[in-house]
């Protein structure tokens, strides 16, 4: 179980590098700012749990595999029809991830500003997706998970999810109507929260239709 340990180790550390760090020094090159606006709320408020709960998760990715390493017992011992496919599904998350990122272009961020003004971007992933970064994430924690099949892995992974849900529908969604308008509700009907069709919000022409 080692190996899988080692594997989820360095994928996760590929992906932290590539989606954080490298998107970073991207951001902050194009525009000469990091794009990142951290923890958003009062303390103890569903915006800022949502931020805990992100660092809870990204803490906790790191501390299966290397609780795995140091003895951990995991919940599913060396069956590869369960890592092998875990391993795909986390690769194809590192890979969604980069290409939603890429997609957004100067408007990416870590975080909302609620006084700034960002592009609504409707290009690429997001033409049928709102939050594709969101859908990614979820997808590298459930391939990791599967890799590592621990108690620190099932928890991060819940952790995500609540930390995703929580900011999207809390934070983010609020904030795009407030600054979008018309225009956020109307891209809004036509894709997906985090899936495509999945999740698309109704405009108050549809909710008066017959």
């Amino acid at each position: 179980m080692t190996g899988w340990a080692w594997a989820a180790l360095a994928l996760y550390g590929i992906w932290l590098l590539s989606a954080f760090g490298v998107r970073t020094l991207i951001q902050r090159r194009r525009t000469g700012d990091s794009g990142f606006r951290g923890l958003s709320g009062t303390p103890g408020s569903a915006s800022w749990w949502a931020g805990v709960l992100f660092v809870v998760a990204l803490l906790g990715a790191a501390a299966a595999p290397a609780a795995t390493l140091a003895g951990l017992p995991v919940l599913v011992n060396d069956v590869p029809a369960v890592h092998g496919p875990g391993a795909v599904i986390a690769l194809l998350g590192v890979a969604g991830t980069l290409v939603a990122q890429r997609a957004m272009g100067a408007s990416w961020r870590v975080g909302v500003d609620q006084t700034e003004h960002t592009t609504l971007v409707r290009g690429g992933p997001f033409a049928h997706v709102r939050n594709p970064i969101f859908t990614a994430m979820a997808v590298t924690g459930l391939g990791l998970t599967l890799m590592v099949p621990n108690a620190p892995a099932l928890a991060s992974l819940t952790a995500l999810v609540i930390a995703v849900e929580l900011q999207v529908r809390v934070v983010e969604e609020p904030y795009l109507r407030a600054i979008h308008g018309p225009a956020y509700l109307d891209y809004a009907a036509t894709a997906g929260r985090f899936l495509p069709v999945i999740g698309r919000l109704r405009t108050e022409a549809t909710k008066d239709a017959p």
